[in-house]
């Protein structure tokens, strides 16, 4: 049943073609895993953040008013501690994760107090984009069933691509500037502080040649130095973090 219900929602996801008809899917399954409320949404201060940015959510519009008001889209501890982990988790594990303000303990009871009893977040983490999350949650008298986390990481990830593709935050390949296999070892090195003289020798290439490669990267995406050549690569997915910062 668990891969059977995972599957009809993959499938559905990539095939909805607006953010309501995906908003309609997480409705269904959410309720199908005896959760109440779910939440997708990028982290940052939503009514004021540049577009376009995520936010699908059923939890009460009372919350919504406050949630914004007060700007906790940036600093909601749940979010926060989503930024320390790839995989999903309880909010019974937010004290293991990071240490819950005076602040952060107001807003879990205010939270409580409005039904959100406990819930389930699955972090979304894409280079360049801030970051986001799939949040699950339960009303008074229940609580989540860890059995249907593997089902609820696999969830929250599909639903989190779709949206990001529905409003067309995904590059497709045909977007993507392409580097040489040789411009790729040369932004490696250079992304590690290596100089043109030193890329050059690692790689048996002259110095003029480390040179021009490194030229002809930029040029493909329209940078002016190495630092937003690696930003740009890293979120074209041509370079990872570990490669940058890597030593």
């Amino acid at each position: 049943m668990v891969i059977a219900t995972a599957q009809h929602f993959g499938q559905a996801a990539l095939a909805a073609t607006t953010l309501n008809e995906l908003n309609n899917l997480l409705h269904a399954i959410t309720r199908e895993m005896g959760f109440q409320y779910f939440a997708l949404s990028h982290h940052v201060d939503m009514p004021r953040a540049p577009q376009p940015a995520l936010r699908l959510h059923n939890y009460p519009r009372d919350w919504e008013a406050y949630y914004d008001a007060e700007r906790f889209g940036p600093s909601d501890p749940v979010h926060r501690a989503s930024h320390l982990t790839s995989t999903g988790f309880c909010w019974s594990m937010l004290p293991r994760l990071l240490a819950l303000t005076n602040r952060d303990e107001d807003f879990l009871a205010r939270s409580r107090r409005i039904g959100l009893i406990d819930g389930i977040t699955i972090p979304a983490h894409v280079p360049g984009e801030a970051a986001g999350s799939c949040t699950f949650a339960v009303s008074w008298g229940n609580s989540p069933r860890p059995e249907w986390l593997p089902l609820l990481q696999f969830v929250g990830t599909t639903a989190f691509e779709s949206a990001r593709r529905l409003v067309g935050m995904r590059r497709t390949q045909a977007d993507r500037p392409r580097l040489s296999d040789r411009q790729r070892d040369c932004l490696y090195w250079a992304a590690q502080g290596k100089s043109d003289w030193a890329i050059a020798k690692i790689l048996g290439i002259s110095h003029e040649t480390a040179i021009q490669h490194l030229k002809e990267a930029r040029g493909r995406y329209g940078v002016g130095n190495r630092t937003q050549l690696a930003i740009h690569a890293i979120f074209d997915g041509a370079l990872s973090f570990t490669d940058a910062l890597r030593r």
